[in-house]
């Protein structure tokens, strides 16, 4: 059975922010809210629970998992950015966008795009998400909360708990959520491509 945390969402309480670092650290997979739609989450390093995780999206390796980030200092620890990258994704961070870019050696080869090497990387601005990952200190490892057989993303915490309850270790209720994904922008060539619109407004990147 999974833990339940109603979190504010505007001054999330320290204590239980701690806690949820703890499961985190401990291999346990979150239901967290983002500022597109609530995302599963779990701890970068550990290789079980990114295998429970793809699991419950019902995902192979080829999936895109997406590396959520504190901010645009973090992304370049992890991703490959150029001076013309970096411009843009300061112009549309913190915000509902994920970046797709090359990835460095701090990236674990199993989290990479098996043939293209690449990473999805966000900077979330939500500040339960954002708060957890400063209590961490490093990335969450996360994907959108889309259940196999479902065309849209989960976005009630009550109906979160209610599928997930025996398949996550804990569900933040941090209120509802938009029924958007983030906008998916691929910035591996030298013009950014659009993926997926979601959320966030592409002209950002001239798209």
């Amino acid at each position: 059975m999974s833990q339940f945390f109603q979190i504010h969402p505007d001054n999330p309480q320290p204590r239980l922010i701690v806690q949820a670092a703890q499961i985190v650290r401990s291999g346990g997979i979150v239901a967290l809210p983002t500022d597109s739609c609530y995302a599963l989450v779990c701890h970068l390093d550990d290789k079980d629970a990114v295998t429970r995780l793809r699991r419950i999206r019902n995902v192979d390796d080829k999936h895109h998992l997406t590396l959520l980030c504190r901010d645009l200092s973090e992304i370049a620890q992890y991703a490959k950015v150029d001076n013309q990258q970096y411009r843009m994704l300061k112009a549309a961070t913190p915000g509902p966008y994920t970046f797709i870019l090359e990835a460095t050696k701090e990236v674990p080869r199993r989290l990479s795009h098996p043939s293209r090497k690449t990473i999805g990387l966000r900077v979330p601005e939500n500040r339960i998400a954002h708060a957890l990952l400063e209590e961490l200190a490093q990335p969450l490892l996360g994907t959108t909360l889309i259940l196999p057989g479902d065309e849209e993303p989960l976005t009630d915490p009550e109906e979160v708990r209610d599928r997930l309850t025996k398949l996550v270790d804990l569900v933040v209720d941090g209120g509802a959520c938009s029924l958007q994904p983030t906008t998916v922008i691929d910035m591996t060539d030298a013009e950014p491509v659009l993926r997926r619109q979601g959320r966030g407004d592409a002209t950002l990147f001239g798209l």
